[in-house]
This record gives C-alpha cells, structure tokens and sequence, in this order.
C-alpha cells in the first residue's frame, strides 16, 4: 500500500505533466543551491523547475500517458515543466546548461512524444513563436501582392493600348 505522501507527490507530478505544454528532464548533479535558484529565475514565466524522485515521476508519466521517459529516468533529475514558449524554454535550459556544465539535458516530452537530448537542442535553435509567425504572415503578405499584381496586369495593359491608340488617332497616323 503507497504512503500517503508518496501518493501526494505522485499526484503533484501528474497535475504537473497534464498542465504542461512539454517537459524537459535534467540532471542537475554539481549545480549549487544558488545555481539551481538562478536556473529558476531564469525559467520563470515559461517552466517550473523541479526536483523530483524517478520512481514516482515515472509512476506519474504512466497515469499521463507519456511514455519513453524511462531510460531518462536515471540519476539525480530534475524536471522543466513548461507551461509557456516550450522554445524559449528549451534556449533558457540550453543556454544555462552551456554557462554551467554540471546541468546536463537528458531529454523531455513535447505534446506527448518523447524527446531526446539532442531534439531539445533542436528546439531551442528555434526562432521564437512571434518571429516564425510574421515571417509566415510576411510571406502570405507577399503572395497576395503578387496575385493582385497578376490580376490588375492584363487591366492595365489593355488601358495602355487603348491610350496608345488614342494618341495615334490625335496624331493622325
């Protein structure tokens, strides 16, 4: 039978993984109390980071239904649940990760999907959410100026012809 505390925490990582839009599992082995506390400073607005034990994070991920975290369950973890720019996040972790080599990225999983290391950094070489969208709306804008370009050309020839013919006839040739 599961202590009643075990359960509690169970369920905290549960709630945890449903809120989240990804997470993003560490190995936080070397990294000073003060370190950890900039890493959470770092991350706040897009994750919550978190210590947790392996047994019952994976216990958790099961209840979830996120599976191929096992392996990464392995060692001393602490878990980036993200509930903002899974982007930005993932440059936050990297970004530290590369300041303090102790914090070492194992993994994660973004939209149920298992994710490795190195699709992380992936992740984080993404451009942010706004700069994808205008860079999508910028060329949508681009597109339509050409079809409206298309459309008026045969209109603004035939103006042209008929312009010409007019100063033929004014000139009498």
């Amino acid at each position: 039978m599961a202590r009643p505390d075990k359960a509690a925490s169970v369920a905290e990582i549960t709630d945890r993984f449903r809120e989240s839009n990804a997470a993003v599992l560490t190995e936080y082995r070397g990294l000073s109390v003060k370190q950890l506390a900039a890493l959470r400073t770092a991350l706040r607005g897009n994750a919550n980071y978190a210590v947790v034990k392996n047994t019952l994070t994976t216990i958790a991920a099961r209840e979830v239904g996120v599976v191929g975290l096992d392996d990464q369950l392995a060692g001393p973890t602490a878990i980036a649940f993200v509930t903002g720019d899974p982007v930005e996040a993932a440059k936050g972790l990297r970004d530290f990760a590369k300041a303090n080599p102790a914090l070492v990225i194992k993994g994660g999983v973004l939209s149920g999907r298992a994710l490795t290391a190195a699709d992380v950094t992936r992740l984080a070489d993404l451009e942010p959410r706004e700069v994808l969208l205008a860079k999508a709306a910028g060329a949508l804008k681009a597109k339509l100026h050409q079809a409206a370009y298309v459309f008026n050309a045969p209109a603004s020839k035939a103006v042209r012809t008929i312009e010409a013919l007019r100063e033929r006839q004014a000139t009498g040739a």
